[in-house]
């Protein structure tokens, strides 16, 4: 029945107890899975094969990252755009926002065409008068385009598997959006709701587009998964032991499982006691293959 939550096959992967974990990122060639803790400055790896995994420190705010198809990864930084390269500090390409003390990266995704989009937001919470995120496009010739302004929490990215379609979240407003897209220039045109939520317990999140055209949503403050179909309504939900789900990506050598980031951030003393897998790594076995992630070219 459309519309009914699923609770099997959820793993408990790893108990890595992130403040702020988000932006899951599948590397098809490591076959391994990347995020981001935003809020502590690092970054993951880990190895589904063997259970290993490691944690790199970047010494600022990642707000999510991408696999580059020279090598190594690319990020949208609290300062800005950058390249990390293994034992090599972050080299830093623009700052779109230094101007702006009070905003952040916070998510984003990379086209078919390889090209980067990122977006920010107002940080901390409550310290700008209006909404001030932007949504940015960097090219691989490394030219930046700003592609939305006024966004209160820029939030999940994805393209529909026609790469006619691509949505964007923003989070304040229990919205994400939907636009036409041109795959060769990369505009974007025709914004217009795909799914609006304001009476719905939390509000959307990060997201990942199945091969099915259908959009799975991390509900921040909900405690779920939602999989919408390609016109908005809800097919599924999945309930999650954790209230603060952040965001999720398909990975496995098949690309039919879902992997999804948390966060503890948001929790008082007494709520991580009732919450102890808050900012833990789970995993659900969909039977539904996913999209392949792209690289970005520059």
């Amino acid at each position: 029945m459309k519309g009914t939550p699923v609770v099997n096959d959820l793993e408990h992967v790893l108990a890595v107890q992130n403040k702020l974990g988000e932006g899951p990122v599948w590397h098809i060639e490591e076959q391994a899975l990347y995020w981001v803790d935003i809020e502590k400055n690092c970054f993951y790896r880990f190895y589904p094969q063997t259970g290993k995994y490691e944690s790199f420190d970047v010494g600022i705010m990642i707000g999510v990252l991408a696999i580059r198809s020279a090598g190594d990864l690319v990020m949208a930084t609290q300062q800005g755009f950058a390249f990390w390269e293994a034992q090599q500090p972050l080299r830093f390409i623009v700052d779109p926002e230094a101007h702006k003390p009070f905003t952040r990266f916070n998510d984003g995704a990379v086209d078919r065409q390889g090209r980067f989009w990122a977006g920010t937001m107002c940080y901390p919470d409550g310290a700008c008068a209006q909404p001030e995120g932007s949504l940015y496009r960097l090219d691989p010739d490394l030219s930046l385009h700003t592609m939305e302004t006024g966004v209160g929490v820029s939030n999940g990215i994805g393209w529909s598997p026609d790469n006619r379609l691509m949505y964007f979240t923003d989070s304040p407003l229990h919205m994400i959006y939907v636009y036409d897209f041109d795959a060769t220039t990369g505009t974007i045109e025709n914004r217009r709701p795909f799914v609006h939520t304001p009476n719905e317990k939390g509000v959307p999140d990060g997201l990942a587009v199945d091969s099915e055209g259908f959009i799975w949503s991390a509900r921040w403050g909900g405690g779920k998964i939602t999989r919408y179909d390609p016109n908005g309504s809800v097919e599924r939900t999945i309930k999650l032991p954790v209230q603060y789900p952040t965001s999720c990506a398909f990975g496995g050598e098949r690309l039919d499982e879902l992997y999804i980031t948390s966060a503890w951030t948001a929790l008082n003393e007494t709520k991580r006691t009732q919450q102890p897998f808050a900012g833990d790594l789970f995993r659900l076995q969909v039977g539904i293959k996913g999209l392949e992630q792209p690289k970005f070219a520059g």
